[in-house]
């Protein structure tokens, strides 16, 4: 039987998701990709149209596939590697409702969207588990 707490809580993604998240034209080279990924120590860029409307997402494991095809170095965009049609979030989705979504769809990352479709903010496994250490130091403390 799995764990329930005694009381729901209503926190939105907007309360931790990462703002302004760094995307890239379609038409950047993957060299880009890679550059601005492993310069701001991300794992994840946006991809978006001439609108700033977002078309895709690329993550490390398409930089990976992106490496053994040959294509690093080369003059091929990143609309060519990015994962088209990424899941999508918007900012008043519950947090619970976001983990929930990356878990069934198998994705790392969750782009956060305005009602336009303008990425505003990007929500990864790496902030779930800041979440959890929080929580679990929080839970731990009011043990003691």
């Amino acid at each position: 039987m799995a764990w329930k707490p005694k009381r729901k809580a209503s926190l939105s993604l907007e309360d931790f998701m990462v703002r302004n998240p760094i995307s890239l034209p379609e038409n950047a080279p993957v060299d880009d990709a890679f550059k601005v990924m492993w310069e701001n120590r991300i794992g994840s860029v946006l991809i978006v149209d001439s609108d700033g409307k977002l078309k895709g997402i690329v993550t490390q494991r398409d930089l990976l596939y992106a490496g053994c095809r040959g294509f690093i170095g080369k003059n091929v965009s990143v609309k060519e590697i990015m994962s088209e049609n990424p899941i999508t979030a918007k900012p008043s989705d519950s947090l619970q409702e976001a983990v929930r979504r990356m878990r069934v769809n198998d994705v790392s990352h969750l782009p956060v969207v305005d009602d336009q479709g303008r990425p505003i903010g990007i929500f990864s496994m790496r902030d779930v588990i800041d979440i959890f250490m929080l929580l679990v130091g929080t839970l731990f403390s009011e043990m003691s």
